[in-house]
């Protein structure tokens, strides 16, 4: 299967793919103040994907919640840490000692 590119409204093919050094000379040789064409789309990287950068770029932030377990152990680590350095102890170096 050949790759062909769509720039803007052209229906450009590309019978194979474009060298580093073709790339270098077109990006060169484009005017960075030239307006972009009205029916211009933005490059997905892939049909599917609704983000601006590309996934192999930067992939989309994904939130999860964490469970009860991960938070019990952060909360006793800090409460640690807070009760040592409440004692006047100082574990800076890796070693309770005195402060």
């Amino acid at each position: 299967m050949e790759p062909s590119w769509s720039l803007g409204s052209a229906d450009t093919s590309v019978p194979e793919p474009l060298s580093d050094e073709e790339l270098t000379a077109l990006a060169l040789a484009a005017d960075p103040s030239a307006p972009l064409d009205p029916d211009a789309v933005p490059w997905y990287g892939s049909a599917d994907s609704a983000n601006l950068l590309p996934e192999w770029y930067m992939p989309r932030p994904i939130a999860t919640q964490r469970g009860r377990g991960n938070r019990m152990v952060v909360i006793s680590v800090v409460t640690t840490l807070l009760v040592i350095c409440a004692m006047g102890l100082c574990v800076t170096s890796g070693f309770l000692t005195l402060a």
